[in-house]
Protein backbone atom coordinates (compact mmCIF):
# COMPACT_ATOMS: atom_id res chain seq x y z
CA UNK A 1 0.00 0.00 0.00
CA UNK A 2 1.43 3.37 -1.00
CA UNK A 3 0.46 6.68 0.52
CA UNK A 4 1.66 10.17 -0.32
CA UNK A 5 2.49 12.85 2.20
CA UNK A 6 3.41 16.48 2.41
CA UNK A 7 5.10 17.78 5.55
CA UNK A 8 3.28 21.02 6.37
CA UNK A 9 5.41 24.13 5.95
CA UNK A 10 8.25 22.39 4.13
CA UNK A 11 6.30 22.73 0.91
CA UNK A 12 5.08 26.31 1.27
CA UNK A 13 8.65 27.58 0.94
CA UNK A 14 8.62 26.20 -2.60
CA UNK A 15 5.73 28.28 -3.89
CA UNK A 16 6.65 29.80 -7.24
CA UNK A 17 10.05 28.04 -7.24
CA UNK A 18 11.02 26.54 -10.58
CA UNK A 19 11.24 22.76 -10.51
CA UNK A 20 14.35 21.32 -12.15
CA UNK A 21 14.06 18.06 -14.06
CA UNK A 22 14.40 15.10 -11.76
CA UNK A 23 17.36 13.78 -13.75
CA UNK A 24 19.08 17.17 -13.82
CA UNK A 25 21.74 18.23 -11.31
CA UNK A 26 20.52 20.59 -8.62
CA UNK A 27 20.81 24.21 -9.76
CA UNK A 28 20.87 27.25 -7.46
CA UNK A 29 17.13 27.79 -8.04
CA UNK A 30 16.55 24.23 -6.79
CA UNK A 31 17.81 25.16 -3.31
CA UNK A 32 14.24 25.36 -1.98
CA UNK A 33 13.46 21.90 -3.36
CA UNK A 34 16.63 20.46 -1.80
CA UNK A 35 15.81 22.12 1.53
CA UNK A 36 12.27 20.70 1.47
CA UNK A 37 13.70 17.26 0.64
CA UNK A 38 16.07 17.50 3.62
CA UNK A 39 13.16 18.45 5.90
CA UNK A 40 11.20 15.40 4.79
CA UNK A 41 14.23 13.14 5.30
CA UNK A 42 14.75 14.66 8.76
CA UNK A 43 11.10 13.99 9.65
CA UNK A 44 11.33 10.40 8.39
CA UNK A 45 14.41 9.82 10.56
CA UNK A 46 12.76 11.45 13.57
CA UNK A 47 9.69 9.19 13.24
CA UNK A 48 11.81 6.04 12.91
CA UNK A 49 12.95 3.86 15.80
CA UNK A 50 15.77 1.38 15.39
CA UNK A 51 16.08 -1.73 17.61
CA UNK A 52 18.80 0.04 19.61
CA UNK A 53 19.15 3.78 20.16
CA UNK A 54 21.59 5.27 17.64
CA UNK A 55 23.45 8.55 17.62
CA UNK A 56 24.51 9.64 15.12
CA UNK A 57 22.07 8.29 12.54
CA UNK A 58 24.25 7.33 9.59
CA UNK A 59 22.66 8.14 6.22
CA UNK A 60 24.46 6.63 3.25
CA UNK A 61 23.81 8.41 -0.03
CA UNK A 62 24.14 5.99 -2.93
CA UNK A 63 24.57 7.23 -6.49
CA UNK A 64 24.15 10.83 -7.60
CA UNK A 65 21.50 12.47 -5.46
CA UNK A 66 20.37 15.79 -6.94
CA UNK A 67 18.51 16.77 -3.79
CA UNK A 68 20.77 14.99 -1.31
CA UNK A 69 23.25 17.78 -0.62
CA UNK A 70 20.96 19.50 1.89
CA UNK A 71 20.72 16.26 3.90
CA UNK A 72 24.28 16.88 5.08
CA UNK A 73 23.12 19.92 7.03
CA UNK A 74 20.30 18.37 9.07
CA UNK A 75 20.20 17.46 12.72
CA UNK A 76 17.27 15.87 14.50
CA UNK A 77 15.03 17.78 16.88
CA UNK A 78 15.65 15.23 19.63
CA UNK A 79 19.35 16.15 19.70
CA UNK A 80 20.66 13.19 17.71
CA UNK A 81 23.08 13.99 14.93
CA UNK A 82 22.97 12.86 11.31
CA UNK A 83 26.20 11.67 9.72
CA UNK A 84 26.28 11.40 5.92
CA UNK A 85 28.48 9.06 3.92
CA UNK A 86 28.61 8.84 0.12
CA UNK A 87 28.82 5.38 -1.40
CA UNK A 88 29.46 4.28 -4.97
CA UNK A 89 26.52 2.59 -6.68
CA UNK A 90 28.32 -0.74 -6.23
CA UNK A 91 29.72 0.10 -2.78
CA UNK A 92 28.07 -2.79 -0.97
CA UNK A 93 31.29 -3.66 0.88
CA UNK A 94 31.45 -0.22 2.49
CA UNK A 95 27.78 -0.07 3.45
CA UNK A 96 28.10 -1.58 6.93
CA UNK A 97 27.00 0.83 9.62
CA UNK A 98 24.41 2.58 7.42
CA UNK A 99 21.15 3.25 9.26
CA UNK A 100 19.48 4.65 6.14
CA UNK A 101 20.09 4.46 2.41
CA UNK A 102 19.21 7.56 0.41
CA UNK A 103 19.18 6.26 -3.15
CA UNK A 104 19.87 8.77 -5.91
CA UNK A 105 20.38 8.15 -9.63
CA UNK A 106 20.53 4.39 -9.96
CA UNK A 107 19.17 2.08 -12.62
CA UNK A 108 16.29 -0.16 -11.57
CA UNK A 109 18.53 -3.20 -11.03
CA UNK A 110 21.02 -1.39 -8.80
CA UNK A 111 18.22 0.21 -6.80
CA UNK A 112 16.60 -3.17 -6.20
CA UNK A 113 19.96 -4.60 -5.07
CA UNK A 114 20.29 -1.87 -2.42
CA UNK A 115 16.68 -2.33 -1.31
CA UNK A 116 17.06 -6.12 -1.04
CA UNK A 117 20.27 -5.61 0.94
CA UNK A 118 18.23 -3.68 3.50
CA UNK A 119 15.24 -6.11 3.67
CA UNK A 120 14.65 -7.39 7.16
CA UNK A 121 17.43 -5.27 8.62
CA UNK A 122 17.24 -2.06 10.61
CA UNK A 123 17.85 0.17 7.55
CA UNK A 124 15.50 2.88 6.26
CA UNK A 125 15.36 3.12 2.47
CA UNK A 126 14.52 6.39 0.71
CA UNK A 127 14.45 6.63 -3.09
CA UNK A 128 14.92 10.07 -4.64
CA UNK A 129 14.02 9.10 -8.21
CA UNK A 130 11.32 6.45 -7.93
CA UNK A 131 8.04 8.34 -7.44
CA UNK A 132 5.95 5.20 -8.08
CA UNK A 133 7.97 3.16 -5.52
CA UNK A 134 8.60 0.36 -8.00
CA UNK A 135 11.91 -0.33 -6.27
CA UNK A 136 10.05 -1.27 -3.06
CA UNK A 137 11.89 1.38 -1.04
CA UNK A 138 10.19 2.33 2.22
CA UNK A 139 9.88 6.00 1.25
CA UNK A 140 9.90 7.42 -2.28
CA UNK A 141 10.28 11.13 -2.93
CA UNK A 142 7.76 12.74 -5.26
CA UNK A 143 8.52 16.08 -6.91
CA UNK A 144 5.77 18.11 -8.51
CA UNK A 145 5.14 21.72 -9.39
CA UNK A 146 5.76 23.68 -6.19
CA UNK A 147 5.57 20.55 -4.00
CA UNK A 148 7.80 17.95 -2.48
CA UNK A 149 6.12 14.92 -0.99
CA UNK A 150 6.72 11.23 -0.47
CA UNK A 151 5.07 7.88 -0.89
CA UNK A 152 5.16 5.45 1.99
CA UNK A 153 5.41 1.77 1.15
CA UNK A 154 3.71 0.20 4.16
CA UNK A 155 4.66 -3.33 3.08
CA UNK A 156 8.36 -2.42 2.95
CA UNK A 157 8.14 -0.77 6.37
CA UNK A 158 6.45 -3.85 7.86
CA UNK A 159 9.23 -6.11 6.48
CA UNK A 160 12.00 -3.90 7.82
CA UNK A 161 13.83 -4.09 11.12
CA UNK A 162 12.73 -0.58 12.13
CA UNK A 163 9.52 0.85 13.53
CA UNK A 164 8.00 3.92 11.94
CA UNK A 165 5.73 5.92 14.22
CA UNK A 166 2.05 5.74 13.19
CA UNK A 167 1.99 9.54 13.04
CA UNK A 168 3.62 9.21 9.63
CA UNK A 169 0.36 7.64 8.43
CA UNK A 170 -1.58 10.58 9.86
CA UNK A 171 0.71 13.01 8.09
CA UNK A 172 0.24 11.13 4.85
CA UNK A 173 -2.36 12.28 2.37
CA UNK A 174 -3.64 10.27 -0.54
CA UNK A 175 -2.36 11.63 -3.82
Amino acid sequence: MLLGAVFGNSVTALANSPQPGIGAPAQPEAKGVATATARIVRAILEYTRWPKPIDPVEVCIVGTASMGAAIETISLSDGRQVAVRHLARDGFASSSGCDAYYLGALDAGAMRQWISRAHGGPVVTIAERDPQCRSEAMFCMVYGPNTVSFRLNVDAVSRSGVRVDPRVLRIAKDR
